[in-house]
């Protein structure tokens, strides 16, 4: 069975004060043996750029032989009744091919999956993480198009207080 298509498993789910499902955790099997040790966060939204980002932070914590991948992927915010139908499924569907990389690689990850703005999310993790290095590809955006929407790896390289590592 292709690795992407095994559904990892469930390590923990968070809901607001209205009850509403608003962050899930996915453990690789095996799963981080230290999820603390020197932890890497991989921004992850499906694109090829994310991918180029997720093979490139595979082979830099290969080489160093130490540190806990941890993914993240962020949905904009949904209703009750799509968070709990929806949020699981579209997270795991957009970093499929994140994941199966490196299960090809018996690298061991742990896939964060948050609503909300992007950026925001990514560097809130990565403060909770207390992470080494944010790893983040760049989108690609034209002049116009930043200008108007900036864009989320502008933000988190801006705003970070950790390490940013952009992956063109």
């Amino acid at each position: 069975m292709n690795p992407a298509h095994v559904i990892p498993s469930l390590a923990h789910s968070g809901h607001d004060a209205e009850g509403r499902l608003v962050a899930l955790a996915f453990d690789s099997t095996p799963p981080l043996p230290d999820p603390g040790a020197n932890p890497w966060l991989v921004a992850l939204d499906g694109s090829d750029n994310a991918q180029r980002a997720i093979a490139h932070a595979a082979e830099q914590t290969a080489l160093m032989n130490a540190g806990a991948l941890h993914l993240i992927h962020v949905q904009p915010w949904l209703s009750r009744e799509a968070a709990e139908a929806e949020l699981a499924h579209r997270a795991l569907g957009a970093t499929a091919r994140a994941r199966g990389l490196l299960d090809a690689r018996g690298l061991p990850w742990r896939l964060h999956v948050a609503m909300g703005d992007p950026a925001e999310r990514i560097l809130e993790r990565a403060a909770e993480l207390r992470a080494s290095c944010v790893v983040i590809g760049s989108r690609g955006l034209n002049v116009v198009e930043r200008l108007l929407f900036g864009s989320v790896t502008d933000k988190v390289i801006h705003l970070s207080p950790v390490p940013v590592l952009l992956v063109p």
